[in-house]
């Protein structure tokens, strides 16, 4: 049997790739905790290996030996494969990364995006129908308005930027970034953007999917041990991936650089920030804000730019 090369490194690299996120999620969770300690003038975790550095990995032991308990009118089969798929999707979405190793040749990587952060709704509804609970329900239903409706704002905001750059190849926002950041260009968008990510990644203060206050945990109320960390995973991933994103678009996006990784590291500690820092918006205020402000705003946004494209080209 002939050992083929050309398979076996796209999937060796798709493992790295796997593994160096769930790593980062993994300290992402840390330096959320670390951080919200500082804001609220306590110790984070500090107890296990140097300055807590181990944390996260005994919390992982921890939920991962847990017992995996399934409610008894639950959609037993939809119940256990929801998380799952959650945080397939979640790493799968990360193939798009523009390496210049090739390790996917995406012409079409913004679409693929799309599709990956659509499909995340699903699973939300799925592991909230499928626990039979009211407040579980509910919580999936609030997840799935909110990011359907920030959704849209979000893809006429790339549609402006991408009616500049002229292809659906996320490797041209690093050719097009070589002399002048698009945040400067696009700032009020770049500002839109990040609000919205917050809103897409169901992150405070739009965290109405997980309102423990009036829902009890919201749609994950019903999982515990894996499945609960799981979710967590996915969220964090998700996270990670935006600020990766927000640093393509807008930051300049050399990926073989360090100061690439650095800027996407700012931008997860303002997600972080944020959390300390703002209560919970108001569930009517958040859709006012997608459907009456944003929307129209980047309507407008959108005819300026075909405007500027057709008169340029």
């Amino acid at each position: 049997m002939i050992f083929n090369l050309d398979m076996f490194l796209p999937m060796l690299s798709c493992l790295l790739l796997v593994i160096f996120v769930m790593v980062s999620v993994a300290f992402l969770t840390l330096l959320e905790r670390k951080v919200l300690g500082l804001i609220q003038i306590r110790k984070g975790p500090n107890k296990i290996g140097l300055f807590g550095i181990l944390q996260p990995f005994c919390d992982a032991i921890k939920l991962f030996t847990k017992e995996q308990i399934l409610p008894f009118f639950s959609n037993s089969i939809v119940y256990y494969f929801s998380p799952v798929f959650s945080l397939f999707l979640a790493l799968m979405i990360w193939f798009c990364m523009p390496f210049l190793i090739k390790l996917f040749s995406f012409s079409l990587g913004v679409l693929f995006f799309f599709c990956c952060m659509s499909f995340g709704v699903y699973m939300v509804m799925l592991a909230g129908w499928s626990s039979n609970s009211l407040y579980a329900l509910l919580g999936s239903l609030r997840a799935i308005a909110q990011t359907i409706s920030y959704e849209v704002a979000l893809v006429i905001m790339l549609m402006s930027v991408l009616f500049m750059v002229g292809s659906l190849n996320l490797i041209y926002f690093e050719i097009y970034q070589k002399n002048m950041w698009f945040i400067v260009l696009f700032f009020p968008i770049s500002m839109m953007w990040m609000i919205s990510s917050l809103a897409e990644t169901n992150r405070t203060p739009f965290d109405f999917a997980e309102g423990e206050s009036e829902l009890v945990s919201g749609f994950n109320v019903e999982y515990g041990a894996g499945g609960f960390a799981l979710i967590f995973l996915a969220e964090y991933a998700s996270i990670l991936f935006m600020s990766m994103l927000f640093s393509l678009l807008f930051l300049g996006s050399n990926v073989i650089s360090l100061f690439f990784y650095l800027k996407l590291v700012f931008i997860s500690f303002l997600f972080i920030w944020v959390r300390g820092a703002y209560p919970r918006y108001r569930y009517d205020k958040l859709m006012n804000m997608a459907w009456k402000s944003y929307l129209p705003i980047v309507l407008n946004f959108l005819l300026m730019f075909v405007g500027i494209y057709i008169f340029l080209f």
